[in-house]
């Protein structure tokens, strides 16, 4: 079950005042490092939910502030590598391993960690990525398109089955939860092998 911020009188009045920019804000905190499990799910259903028009505009809004979140995350964990590298609290050469390990399966480890629903954890893999040094344009594609993924569903349940659509999510958590997974897969792979075709290509043009 998802354990999400408390809808209490005046969480709900002032998120209905503020519509998008409210889901801005809060998924800049749900993507740090105190994040609130399954609101921005919640909030962006309920509001799909009111305004069935605008679904594309609140996953469009829950995902630009999930993607600030995620940057300022991850420029925590850039800052904290730093730090354990003058302190030596890691050997060099085991940062260094873990950053070839990252830097090779970086972009599927950040899209389908963001894509899956809570309780998964997001923040430790985005700090490590900053940690790691991983490239922050191929982060940020990732980060985002996970997002966009997540949210959309999210937006569009909410549009089609209006107010049922919270009790429909949680009934149907887990069963969601491995089509995410599945979809993530596939796009991830898709990405991967495209990624990989167009590398070889360059690399024959060179030769």
């Amino acid at each position: 079950m998802i354990h999400a911020f408390p809808l209490s009188a005046a969480n709900w009045h002032l998120l209905r005042r503020l519509g998008g920019v409210g889901l801005v804000l809060l998924g800049i905190l749900d993507s740090s490092v105190v994040p609130v499990p399954g609101s921005l799910d919640l909030f962006t259903i309920i509001l799909s939910a009111l305004h069935r028009d605008l679904w594309l505009y609140y996953a469009a809004m829950s995902t630009a502030g999930s993607l600030i979140g995620g940057y300022l995350t991850y420029r925590i964990g850039q800052k904290g590598v730093s730090e354990a590298e003058e302190h030596r609290v890691l050997p060099e050469d085991k940062i260094k391993s873990l950053e070839s390990k990252f830097d090779k399966y970086g972009f599927i480890t950040v899209f389908v960690t963001v894509l899956i629903p809570p309780p998964f954890p997001m923040t430790p893999v985005v700090v490590a990525a900053g940690a790691f040094d991983y490239p922050i344009k191929k982060f940020l594609v990732a980060f985002g398109l996970g997002r966009l993924v997540r949210f959309s569903v999210d937006a569009y349940l909410g549009s089609v089955y209006g107010r049922r659509a919270y009790g429909f999510f949680t009934e149907h958590e887990h069963a969601l939860t491995i089509a995410l997974i599945t979809m993530g897969c596939l796009i991830a792979a898709a990405v991967t092998f495209y990624l990989l075709y167009y590398r070889r290509r360059k690399r024959r043009a060179a030769a």
